[in-house]
């Protein structure tokens, strides 16, 4: 399978690069203000503490030691990350209170577990699970909440990449750039834990700046003041399978031996949660009758095929197809240009392909109880390609596969990607000597 994640040092922690990094030495050092309730440059001192493991680690902040203004609020507090497939998660947070002319952030005085009187309050508040997503591509959006009783909700929005100036980094650095917008009801100072906050990520780095517009008027500005870690290029963000609640469109599939009139179906994107969704396929003309759905992923390890289920009756006959392992009852057919794409084994493509990735179908696991199919998938690169729908330049990956006994589910496949639009070719070379194509027509 493709191989993404870097391995863990000989601490367990993950090494550079990273959106978050969590070496055992890395330092940052923030400063943060506060227009209406902390006007004095507050300094904070983060480091990872000993416990931390690779994919769940504590970093920890005080200011002692920072030579801070007496007026400075003291504080000392930890906040908890676990890091999956889809992003970095809050677990946990501790602290003490903020300060007594803060806002309270709660519906009582007692035993108020929220306070957005830190750097990192700034950054998970509202924003827990996931704090920030990944793979980060364009057109990444989520939903989350946060807050000691989770009453406080963020919408949040990859905007897209852009240079920032930090004390940290006199020099301007490439900076992921988030935007979310931050709602909580029910609290005594609710409109302080309500508005919009920018936020802007360094790879091989972590957050850099923070600014925090409040409802009730007041900003909170956060900004990194000095790290050892080092800024990384980022991975790039193209999304050439974006998964996007109304994107739709419509193929045209032929093959000269089995499918002598072209099939013609629609498909659109009805439900997306958690950057996973629900796609609907139905027939517009042809000899296949069709309705189907299936469900799609994007983790860090690529954009997997995790469900499809359809309902069709078909006047043209095509080759059967194994595994040998299943009754013929429970072998898949091809009736939808997404049986193609999908057909051997996962993931369709990496979470930030680049030409020369390539990853195996092995001869056990899920996909091969399925399919039975074992082979190799290889970006090529982006080529220019055309179909009716335009001109376009595409991401190909291909993919050789062999399904013993069964030669229409062997051969080569090439399927063509484009950033924010997804699949608009496909070409398969069946092993029985046919060709199935697949065109975008709009």
């Amino acid at each position: 399978m493709l191989a993404i994640a870097p391995a863990a040092t000989a601490d367990g922690t993950t090494p550079n690069p990273s959106w978050l990094p969590h070496p055992a030495d890395a330092t940052w050092e923030y400063q943060w203000t506060d227009s209406l309730y902390n006007a004095t440059p507050t300094k904070e001192k983060v480091t990872v503490d000993k416990s931390s493991k690779a994919d769940a680690f504590q970093l920890d902040w005080t200011t002692d030691g920072e030579n801070n203004d007496p007026a400075a609020p003291a504080s000392a507090g930890t906040v908890s990350f676990q890091e999956q497939n889809s992003g970095f998660f809050n677990t946990n947070w501790n602290s003490n209170q903020p300060p007594q002319n803060f806002p309270i952030l709660c519906a009582s005085t007692a035993q108020c577990g929220n306070s957005l009187a830190s750097a990192y309050y700034n950054v998970i508040w509202g924003s827990r699970a996931p704090t920030l997503v990944e793979p980060l591509l364009q057109g990444a959006s989520w939903s989350t909440t946060g807050g000691a009783q989770n009453d406080v909700a963020s919408s949040n929005d990859y905007v897209g990449t852009e240079m920032v100036t930090v004390p940290a980094f006199p020099q301007p650095v490439l900076a992921a750039k988030i935007r979310s917008q931050v709602t909580q009801a029910g609290a005594i100072g609710d409109p302080y834990g309500s508005g919009i906050r920018l936020t802007w990520w360094v790879y091989g780095v972590g957050p850099v700046k923070v600014e925090f517009d409040h409802s009730g008027g007041a900003v909170t500005n956060v900004v990194l003041v000095s790290t050892n870690q080092t800024p990384a290029t980022p991975p790039p963000d193209a999304n050439y399978f974006p998964l996007k609640v109304g994107l739709k469109g419509k193929y045209r599939w032929t093959n000269p031996t089995h499918l002598r009139t072209p099939e013609i179906e629609s498909y659109s994107i009805d439900q997306v949660a958690n950057a996973s969704a629900q796609l609907s396929v139905k027939s517009v003309s042809g000899p296949i009758k069709v309705n189907g759905a299936y469900g799609f992923t994007t983790r860090t390890d690529g954009v997997t095929s995790i469900w499809g289920t359809t309902k069709s009756a078909s006047l043209a006959t095509m080759p059967p197809l194994g595994p040998k392992a299943l009754p013929p009852t429970q072998r898949r057919h091809f009736v939808t240009p997404f049986d193609l794409m999908t057909y051997g084994f996962n993931p369709v493509l990496p979470a930030y392909p680049a030409a020369g990735n390539t990853w195996k179908g092995a001869a056990s696991g899920r996909d091969y109880q399925i399919y039975g199919v074992t082979g190799t998938s290889t970006v090529l690169g982006v080529q220019k390609v055309m179909v009716p729908a335009g001109t376009f330049q595409a991401l190909a990956v291909r993919t050789v596969m062999t399904q013993p006994g069964f030669p229409f589910g062997s051969g080569t496949r090439t399927s063509w990607f484009v950033a924010g639009r997804g699949l608009v070719k496909l070409v398969f070379k069946h092993g029985d000597g046919s060709v199935s194509t697949v065109e975008l027509l709009k």
